[in-house]
Formats: structure tokens, sequence, C-alpha cells
């Protein structure tokens, strides 16, 4: 009669395999029940009935010649061409050097791509030193400043904001939300709780439950005191995972872009993410820098690209794409706005912010694009251009400068009108240091999507380790501080509705405002 074995001992590292896995099952299995109780309003949704178009061939610029030294080139020290030189070099580094064919095309199941906890806990805290013009700490709005308010209603607005409090759980060391520099950050719209989700430079994805609580225990019991928050993170871009957007009409859809040439749909209830889009030709590269969806319109997606290039793509219609070339340089960000989502503004390397009306599409074959309304040029690169609902845009440049541009009037626009070189000058410009360099995530202002007090504010990272807080008309509102940041948290991002605002940092630690 043969011997019955007895199962072997679980080892340590697989115990703690299966422990990961399950608590990553849970969080994403309560994301999703929190997200169903989210009523989204019946939105309409446009219906697409023109026949698909095959992928018309984007014109490619011809090589950049080889980079040289400053000196060579005859470039002087500080000088703003070495600034847009130092800027563009930052730009072709982080997209270029990487192998041009890396794409993960294929479906995955969110348990086989979990972070396992040792590795995923390594890292250093801070870049000291490595930002030139940064004094860490140094506050640049104070408490002062909020006493001299002789207007009452910006007083109080100050003070509500002020009164933000940094998470007190644990401290923003002790949130490891990605395994390498967080490159974007996106607030589930629940207002039930903040959840959090990030992507890094090296395309994981970090998910954080801002209801998690430190768990108690006496004060000799160092293992309680030391437990760590549950953080769900998955490998699912090969790449620089570069923007979150949230389904308008599905709130378990997460959809995300990347360095990698795709967009990618995360399910929170089915716990999959599967490729939504990449180029049709394997060998193609085309880095995705932003991405976009308008309320109305739940099944477009706009992304934006490093050669200039902005996308339009029903996810209902495979090989719908169609990109415009709408810049000679890098665009590193653009939105729709929110009331007007025909409207597009765009920012780029090339020093311009520009407005597009999609309503208009001039020119033939692989010339056609929206129409260009108007644009304004900065002194040096655009980072980023953003819409608010009341129809101002808010753009950061490397000219440290934050602008301010106001176009209420915005839903009266007809069809391809051109709006006049006064009108696109900046209502406010805000003195603000964004000389990020080669170790920090470039600054981008984020509007509140949605206020619940109907007024427009918009947070951007501070270099001496703060994330600003400014009204549309350029008042600063607050200044957010606390315990325990020890580097810049370089992406902020409000929720759209509620006063909570993250930051993430160079070293994949999170910072949280409620």
């Amino acid at each position: 009669m043969p011997v019955k074995k007895e199962a072997a001992e679980m080892s340590a590292f697989e115990r703690r395999r299966m422990e990961n896995m399950a608590a990553n099952k849970a969080i994403l299995t309560d994301i999703s029940v929190t997200a169903k109780k989210i009523i989204p309003e019946k939105k309409p949704v446009a219906k697409s009935s023109a026949p698909k178009r095959k992928r018309e061939t984007v014109k490619r610029e011809p090589a950049r010649p080889t980079r040289m030294s400053s000196r060579l080139a005859g470039l002087e020290a500080d000088t703003d061409d070495l600034k847009q030189k130092l800027a563009a070099d930052i730009e072709k580094d982080a997209a270029e050097a990487r192998p041009k064919r890396l794409r993960i095309s294929s479906d995955l199941q969110l348990g086989d791509v979990a972070v396992e906890g040792k590795k995923y806990g390594s890292g250093v805290d801070g870049l000291k030193g490595l930002v030139r013009g940064a004094e860490p700490g140094v506050r640049t709005f104070t408490e002062e400043d909020v006493k001299e308010t002789t207007d009452e209603g910006l007083k109080s607005l100050r003070q509500k904001m002020g009164s933000l409090k940094l998470y007190e759980h644990w401290l923003p060391n002790e949130i490891k939300i990605t395994p390498q520099r967080v490159y974007a950050l996106g607030f589930h719209p629940t207002e039930e709780k903040p959840i959090v989700f990030a992507g890094d430079k090296e395309g994981a994805m970090g998910i954080f439950d801002g209801s998690q609580t430190a768990p108690e225990g006496d004060d000799d019991d160092e293992e309680a005191g030391a437990a760590n928050p549950v953080i769900s993170a998955f490998k699912t871009h090969a790449r620089t995972i570069t923007s979150f957007v949230f389904s308008s009409a599905d709130v378990n859809a997460v959809f995300s872009s990347s360095y990698d040439s795709s967009i990618r749909k995360m399910d929170l209830e089915k716990e999959t993410s599967i490729q939504i889009f990449a180029p049709s030709d394997d060998s193609e590269d085309l880095p995705i820098s932003a991405l976009d969806m308008a309320t109305s319109e739940p099944n477009i997606l706009y992304f934006s690209t490093l050669d200039g290039g902005v996308g339009r793509y029903d996810i209902r219609a495979p090989g719908s794409d169609e990109i415009w070339t709408l810049a000679e340089q890098k665009i590193g960000g653009f939105s729709l706005h929110p009331l007007q989502p025909h409207l597009l503004a765009t920012a780029s390397l090339d020093r311009t912010m520009k407005i597009w009306d999609l309503r208009k599409i001039v020119g033939k074959s692989d010339l056609r694009h929206p129409s260009l309304l108007g644009e304004h040029e900065s002194r040096l690169s655009v980072s980023h251009a953003s819409w608010s609902a009341g129809g101002q845009i808010a753009t950061s440049s490397y000219d440290d400068t934050i602008k301010i541009y106001d176009f209420g009037d915005a839903g009266s626009w007809k069809p391809g009108q051109d709006i006049s070189p006064s009108a696109m000058e900046p209502a406010h410009q805000i003195r603000h240091n964004n000389q990020t360099g080669r170790w920090v995530t470039i600054l981008k202002p984020q509007w509140q999507k949605r206020p619940q007090d109907g007024i427009q504010k918009f947070a951007i990272a501070n270099m001496n380790r703060f994330v600003d807080v400014f009204a549309s008309d350029g008042s600063q509102l607050a200044q957010l501080d606390g315990e325990g940041i020890t580097a810049v948290p370089a992406v902020a991002h409000f929720h759209p509705t509620l006063d909570w605002v993250a930051g993430g940092n160079g070293s994949g630690k999170l910072c949280l405002w409620t």
C-alpha cells in the first residue's frame, strides 16, 4: 500500500506572496463596491456615424542632430537658450533612453502583475541639493498673508483651504504608492473616501485607499507600530505612465496612457487590464504624453504625443484613430474645456499655448487638423495647459511663471472663430519656480474639475516642498505642508469635487491632504 505523503509546509516567501495577492484582491473589490455607489448623471453620448478611416501615415521630421555641449553650441551659461535646451534634453532623454519596441499588448490579470512587497518597499527618500534655486521648507505664503487679507470672502476661503490637514495615520515617507518616481496621479471621483491612483516612470501603477487607519497596539507593540499601509501595485505598462482618466459612464473603468505608446483600461470589478489603443504597426513608437476624455463623450479618448501630435480615438471602433500634427515639438500637456469639449488647449516645447476648435477640421490628408483659434507664446517652453469649468486656462512654463487666461465667453464662440491677439494675453501672471531639473517630475497646474463650492481653483507643486493652491483670479489660497515631507510633491492633483489634494514625489511617496 503506497505511503500517503503529507503536504509540504508553505515557505515564508510563498505565504507572503499569497497574502499580497489576497490584499490586492480585497482592495480592488472594496474600490469596486465603493465606486458602484456613485450614481452618474445621464449624459448624452455622441453617436458615431462616420465610416471607419484607414489610419493615415504621419509625416516624420528628419532626424535631429547629435547633441553637443553648450559651450560648443555657442550658448552662454544661464541664458534663456540654455534653459530651453535643457528642457528639450530632459524630454528627449525620457522618451528615447529606452528601447523603441517595449509595450505590454496582452490582456492582464492584475493578480499576475502585482508588485511584490519587499521589492516594492525599497527606495530612497528625497533628492537634496540636486535642484538649484529650491529652498526646502521656506514658505512663500504664510499665516501673516492670511491675517492681512482685507477681502472677507478671500480671507474666509484662505482659512478654509489652509485648514486642510496632512493624512495622519502614516507619514508621507511611509506611504510608498509606486516603486519609482511618480509621474501621474488621479483621484477616483467617489466622494465616500479618498482613493488615489499613481503611475511611475517605469510603468507601475499604485492604488492607495485613504480611509485606512494604522493598527492599534500597545506602546510596546513594535510590530503594530511598524505596520505599513496597504497599497495595491501592478505593472501594467512597460514605460512611464503619463495620465489617468476616469470614465463618466463606468465607475469601474480607469484609463491610463504611457510612453510605451499604449492606452490601457483597468476594470476594478473584473480585476483586469486590457490594451485599448496602440499603433497598428508594432514597431512604431508613439510615446503618449497626456490623455483626456469629455464627460459627454465617454467613448472618445483624446491623447497627445511627444512628436507634437494630438489624436482622437473611439474605443467602440478599433482602427478609428486619427492623429493631427499640431506642433513641431513635443506637446507635454493638453486638456478639453469641461463644458465645451470641442475646445482643446495644447502646451508645447515650442513655447506656445494654443486653442483649437474640434468642430471645424481643415486641411486634407495628413495635413488635416482642427481649426486654430489663437495662440500665445511664452519666453520658454510651456509644460501644461489646463482648462477649468469656468473657462480659464492655467499654464506652467520654464520661464518661471504660471499664466491664467480668461475665456469665460468661450461658450458663445462660433466654429473656427479667431481669438484676437489681445484676448490671448494672460489675465494674470504668477511668479513661480518651475525649474525641476532632471530628477523632479515637471510641475503642472491641475484644476478642481467640478468644485462643490463653485470656486475655480487649481493645485501645483512648490519646489520648496509644498503644494500651492490658487484661485482663477491668481490669488493664492493656501500653501499645503505637514510633518515628514522630505521631497517635492511634484505631481499634485485635486479631487474632482471635494477639497482633497494629493501629491506624489520622486521616490514614489504620497502626500494626502483632506
